[in-house]
């Protein structure tokens, strides 16, 4: 499997977390709105919106450690040891 895959499932998961902590079961239904179909595409979008800013997340993480690692690997290439 490749990165970009796991990151993409692992951000689906994460959102749906969000959302199921977000659902108006946990306070007994107190909130939802007259119009139904007004929540469904508020969770739609929000969830689209989750897994994308998740994603983000996830491929700048990557992008930290590999920086991180390209600084380790120069320090150690230097004469005379770290610096």
């Amino acid at each position: 499997m490749n990165q970009k895959l796991i990151d993409l499932i692992l951000s689906i998961i994460a959102s749906l977390a969000a959302i199921a902590l977000s659902w108006p079961y946990f306070r007994d239904f107190q909130y939802w709105a007259e119009s139904e179909t007004a929540w469904l595409v508020y969770f739609g979008l929000g969830f689209v919106l989750c897994t994308f800013v998740f994603y983000v997340f996830m491929v700048s993480i990557h992008t930290l450690f590999s920086h991180a690692e390209l600084e380790r690997d120069a320090s150690n290439d230097k004469p005379g040891g770290q610096s």
